[in-house]
């Protein structure tokens, strides 16, 4: 379905799956009537300002023309943004130290989350005098105290899980032991105590810290079975954790390796596979799981995803498969028209990038995919 511009001044375009060929400044501008704050996530992959002529666009603008640009379209993008949500920015070192600055002065430095290091690569590239292997991901936030909370952890490893165990057979289910002690620097006198074991054994808290309950407490953790003095009854008492009631995950790291997070090479042979390319093919495409990946940390099932340099669609594949709202932006016809037919092969049920992962065969016939047309 094509709609046009005045769709979108007038409000009719509110739809979960959006793709929209036009310019990004003139279509993040009209967006703003509908969808100021209302984006969870916000990914881009702006042209680096390498110098380079690549088959969909030319990647050589002076420094202080691209810099503005990307300051303008920062700019857009954060009024878009809930106050939980959050900007990710593929850049390489090229201008990534003044992209930083740029960001800085938009969201404030208090809200500059981190930077990732992408593997890129994991073959060696020996004409250049380094191989580059790597790329950033810049990582702000509209409110990083807000941000926190919403962030996910990631799914916990089976390494992990095996940490949880069931010894003593309690009916609760696997759990681990941790420290019942903490540091003493603002402790109270009611936190200094003996506790005596099963056996008979006496354990003061470690010099220097104290125990995490006072005495009474502690003596009801003992009577519902929530402390551990190990299988003989005489160690060093610690804390029963119970798989059941934990939030089982891992932090995110800053280092993404490309076991991770997928290659260019990776992203090259997932869109290579969905036989939708003549002789053109994307430069440099970013892998289905490099965006899985940050959709898994910053979002939740429904929340909305934005992309204004779409490209060769990647964003907008893994947040349809993943179950995710998406809005893609893209200015040129040629990129639009892989992308549009990407989308078709996605809500067929195609088998690339991460779709055996999460189980991904179909879902939502391509009329749900509207494109608007500026």
């Amino acid at each position: 379905m094509i709609l046009n511009k005045n769709d979108i001044l007038n409000k009719k375009m509110i739809n979960p799956h959006l793709l929209i060929l036009g310019d990004n400044q003139t279509v993040l501008k009209d967006l703003k009537a509908t969808y100021e704050e209302t984006v969870d996530l916000i990914y881009i992959d702006p042209p680096y300002n390498r110098g380079d002529n690549f088959k969909f666009y030319k990647d050589d603008k002076k420094h202080s023309e691209w810099i503005q640009t990307m300051q303008t379209t920062i700019l857009k993008l954060k009024q878009l943004l809930k106050a939980d949500g959050s900007l990710w920015i593929s850049i390489d070192d090229s201008e990534m130290a003044y992209l930083k600055v740029c960001c800085d002065s938009i969201f404030g430095r208090e809200n500059f989350v981190t930077t990732i290091v992408w593997q890129k690569r994991n073959t060696r590239e020996n004409r250049k005098i380094f191989s580059n292997n790597h790329e950033y991901i810049l990582v702000y936030a509209k409110d990083k105290k807000k941000f926190k909370k919403k962030r996910n952890l990631l799914p916990a490893t089976p390494d992990l899980l095996k940490r949880y165990k069931n010894p003593d057979n309690d009916p609760r289910g696997p759990w681990q032991s941790i420290t019942l002690s903490v540091q003493a620097g603002h402790a109270v006198d009611s936190q200094f105590y003996p506790i005596i074991s099963p056996t008979g054994k006496i354990t003061n808290p470690p010099k220097g810290r104290c125990w995490i309950h006072n005495e009474n407490k502690m003596l009801e953790e003992i009577a519902n079975n929530n402390i551990w003095f190990g299988a003989k009854g005489n160690n060093v008492p610690r804390l029963k954790k119970f798989l059941s009631d934990s939030k089982i995950g891992i932090v995110p790291e800053t280092l993404w390796s490309a076991n991770f997070a997928g290659t260019t090479k990776d992203a090259k042979q997932e869109l290579l596979t969905l036989n939708i390319y003549d002789k053109d093919i994307f430069d440099t495409p970013k892998p289905e799981k490099l965006l899985y990946r940050i959709m898994q940390i910053a979002t939740d099932k429904n929340d909305l995803v934005l992309d204004c340099f779409l490209g060769s669609g990647t964003t907008a594949a893994v947040a349809h498969k993943y179950g995710r709202n998406y809005i893609g932006i893209d200015f040129d016809e040629r990129t639009f028209k892989y992308a549009y037919e990407r989308l078709k092969k996605v809500c067929q049920g195609e088998s690339g990038g991460i779709s055996n992962e999460i189980g991904w065969t179909g879902g939502d016939n391509c009329l749900t995919c509207k494109w608007y047309k500026y």
